[in-house]
């Protein structure tokens, strides 16, 4: 039997965060649980807990349902995530392709 994954304080708020926010999305739009899940294509009882921000939902279920009720996630407009995407690109480019721990100090006194 595998132990429960325990998650930072931090990433449970702002899952929670996130789940509130789709919740308020959907109520404002006027749509059920049960319009929401079908136009996500989801069960109600996942969309239940993508809105109490369950860290065992997949983070494409909830940016999917978070797109469906307007919940901006990293840019309030599409056109903004392309020049994201080539920002980071061109940092990754400059950085190292494989990253190795620090060498250990070879320990010689005799």
């Amino acid at each position: 039997m595998t132990a429960a994954r325990t998650y930072s304080k931090y990433s449970r708020e702002a899952l929670s965060l996130l789940g509130k926010q789709i919740r308020m999305g959907r109520k404002q739009r006027r749509w059920s649980e049960h319009a929401l899940a079908e136009r996500a294509g989801i069960a109600r009882a996942t969309l239940q807990k993508i809105e109490k921000g369950d860290p065992g939902c997949a983070i494409g279920l909830v940016f999917e349902v978070a797109a469906l009720v307007g919940v901006p996630l990293f840019e309030a407009d599409m056109a903004g995530l392309p020049r994201q995407h080539e920002r980071l690109d061109d940092k990754l480019a400059l950085l190292p392709k494989a990253v190795r721990p620090a060498a250990t100090a070879v320990d010689d006194d005799f």
